[in-house]
């Protein structure tokens, strides 16, 4: 009974500012995500730009820095926690050019942040999702004239997409959990109001649970919304209309009004070769 007196004492005492942490979790996780998605879209595609020893040395050395810069992005942004990568930008900036870089918006370095963080595993998740796709598909692209961008938008995306998608809500669910280091910074998202209301109560707790049941509330939704978008990416599993539609029967199943079909038996088209024949035969015998 004291525990669900302490729950309802902490939600009539600061059950908005756990709302508004949870509305600023959502928006940032949100936008961080989808321009996290552009920035990995972006190297990903970088990567796999393709290039041989005949090309000219200048697109060689081109490509060679732009994926040395992409690999040495990811691999530092990866292997580097988020509340460190938030210190350095939101503190370290400004430290280190005496001022000149100084975010006046918590909002606008958070976002920056996440999408940063998100954008070097997306570009990885990209990179693997297009190499995915069977070399076939680049290779009749550029059979009938395509070129690299043009594979790229209306061949290989739209494939490797589905493919990522999955690592697209893994990413949002756990920018949904990770936003929580952003109280470094003094963004109020869902865990600061936590921080705040257990500074104030001391019942950390029945605090800690109104978290837990928060984080898996948003988590939950927003794995049932996902799960749904794919299973509309798949598109219809029965191909039952393919068979009745006219334009896709098969050879041999359709009769001309007036010649009939050579593979129906019944037609007359073929009732007449079969006539010339046995008359050719008859005359032959003859």
């Amino acid at each position: 009974m004291k525990f669900v007196e302490d729950i309802i004492k902490l939600w009539d005492g600061y059950g908005a500012a756990y709302l508004q942490g949870m509305a600023n979790t959502l928006i940032l996780a949100l936008v961080a995500t989808a321009i996290g998605c552009i920035i990995g879209f972006a190297c990903g595609i970088l990567q796999t730009i393709p290039y041989t020893k005949n090309d000219n040395i200048f697109k060689r050395a081109v490509l060679a820095t732009v994926r040395g810069v992409v690999r040495v992005y990811v691999e530092v942004f990866r292997g580097t926690p988020m509340v460190l990568q938030a210190v350095f930008i939101y503190y370290g900036l400004p430290y280190i050019t005496g001022g000149a870089l100084k975010f006046t918006n918590v909002w606008l370095a958070a976002i920056i942040v996440v999408s940063i963080n998100t954008g070097a595993y997306m570009a990885e998740s990209v990179r693997g999702g297009i190499i995915s796709i069977d070399i076939g598909q680049t290779e009749g692209a550029k059979a009938i004239g395509m070129t690299h961008f043009q594979t790229m938008i209306n061949v290989i995306l739209p494939q490797a997409i589905r493919n990522i998608m999955p690592q697209i809500g893994n990413n949002f669910i756990i920018n949904v959990k990770d936003t929580s280091v952003m109280f470094i910074i003094s963004f109020t998202e869902f865990f600061a109001a936590h921080r705040a209301a257990v500074g104030a109560t001391y019942l950390y707790f029945p605090s800690a649970v109104i978290e837990m049941v928060g984080y898996l509330t948003m988590t939950l939704v927003a794995s049932f919304i996902l799960r749904a978008v794919e299973k509309k990416m798949d598109g219809a599993k029965s191909y039952e209309l393919v068979q009745v539609d006219s334009l896709t029967m098969t050879a041999g199943t359709y009769n001309h009004p007036a010649k009939g079909s050579p593979f129906d038996e019944q037609s007359p088209a073929k009732e007449k070769l079969k006539a010339e024949k046995d008359f050719q035969m008859q005359k032959r015998g003859r």
